[in-house]
């Protein structure tokens, strides 16, 4: 892989209840552990923080994907779910995602062939492949 871009952060504290922030100081956060999990939820967690950088992600591969195709974006929009379980057989905790995908302005077939090149390129979706699920969803779309 030739590197584009190096993002760096610290997280220190009590790892999900503590703080985390980038090296530019342009993120900052405070960390709690969601109350389901028996925390405070007074704070992000890194599931809230990866669910928003996948929609990001998927959504900026999907607009670059579209522009190509020349197809119309008006109001797409991505929402990501990031699921965090106990593996099966108690050996330690996993993730899945849903992404739920908007494309008001296109039919559902040129919606699920832009959804599937988005699939492609969106690192996120390349560095989640084989490892979690991921659902990919299009609840809009022309009719």
């Amino acid at each position: 892989m030739k590197t584009l871009y190096t993002a760096e952060a610290l997280a220190s504290g009590e790892g999900r209840d503590g703080t985390a922030r980038s090296n530019d100081g342009r993120l900052a956060v405070d960390l709690a552990s969601p109350v389901e999990l028996g925390g405070n939820g007074q704070g992000t967690n890194p599931e809230q923080l990866f669910a928003a950088g996948y929609a990001a992600c998927f959504h900026s591969a999907l607009r670059l994907v579209g522009r190509k195709a020349g197809a119309d974006l008006t109001d797409s929009a991505v929402a990501a779910k990031v699921h965090l379980g106990q593996l099966d057989g108690g050996a330690g905790f996993g993730l899945a995602a849903e992404l739920e995908i908007a494309l008001p302005a296109l039919d559902l077939a040129t919606a699920e062939d832009l959804v599937a090149k988005a699939h492609q390129v969106c690192p996120y979706s390349n560095a989640t492949r084989g490892n979690i699920t991921v659902d990919l969803k299009i609840l809009e779309y022309a009719a």
